[in-house]
């Protein structure tokens, strides 16, 4: 199990766009605590501190421990509004978790090994890691912080698929219960020129040839600006 971060917070009790502002003038987050068969609690934070554990992959995807008046509540990030240019956090919400209720969540992954693989030491090959993350199901109690993919043997022209992810104990990837087609890959290696050679093949496809005869002469050059800028019916 991943281990639990403790954030300090505290009882929110002024409400409203207002309250909030002055909240954040006073460099202090607010935030909505929400889920199980309690009441939605406002709640607020240090900027500072939670800021600082904002800068941590685990903040996103590990179970937090929030220190309310003298109590511990387990619960997981489901929402952060930031600043659009400054570096501040506006408001936050956390998910009360049931401790014995599985739940769906997007785990990241580290990949190891990959220089010293084959394809890794091979010139010219690209290793391209076409997801850095994946949704998963577990109980609380068997949440990772992280999933390991170990690249050690990968060689020129493998593909990982998420079937082949080493999970630990207790978790599944749900999408895999919805078909092959949703076995998507994970990590490709391949030749770099196999990469450029794979460039859609309309990109490179000769114009179409002009229309002959008099229904050639008659066709519109190009559709009228006016349909081109006509607005979208309103639904």
């Amino acid at each position: 199990m991943a281990k639990i971060h403790e954030i300090p917070a505290e009882i929110r009790k002024d409400e409203g766009k207002g309250a909030s502002r002055r909240l954040r003038h006073a460099d202090v987050v607010p935030a909505i605590l929400y889920g199980g068969e309690e009441k939605p609690q406002s709640i607020q934070f240090v900027h500072k501190d939670v800021y600082m554990a904002s800068q941590h992959e685990w903040f996103y995807s590990s179970i937090l421990d929030l220190k309310i008046a003298g109590k511990n509540q387990k619960v997981l990030l489901r929402d952060m509004q930031r600043h659009p240019y400054k570096q501040r956090l506006l408001h936050l919400d956390f998910q009360r978790v049931n401790e014995n209720a599985p739940l769906k969540i997007r785990v990241p992954l580290h990949f190891l090994n990959q220089e010293k693989s084959p394809a890794g030491k091979t010139a010219g090959v690209l290793v391209t890691h076409e997801l850095n993350e994946i949704i998963v199901s577990c109980l609380p109690r068997d949440l990772p912080e992280y999933i390991e993919v170990d690249l050690g043997n990968l060689a020129v022209g493998d593909i990982v698929h998420l079937s082949d992810l080493k999970l630990p104990a207790g978790l599944e990837i749900p999408e895999l219960k919805l078909g092959k087609e949703h076995d998507v890959a994970v990590v490709l290696a391949k030749l770099a020129k196999e990469e450029a050679e794979a460039a859609p093949a309309e990109a490179a496809a000769p114009a179409a040839a002009p229309a002959k005869g008099k229904a050639a002469a008659k066709a519109p050059a190009a559709a009228p600006a006016a349909a081109a800028k006509a607005p979208a019916k309103k639904k």
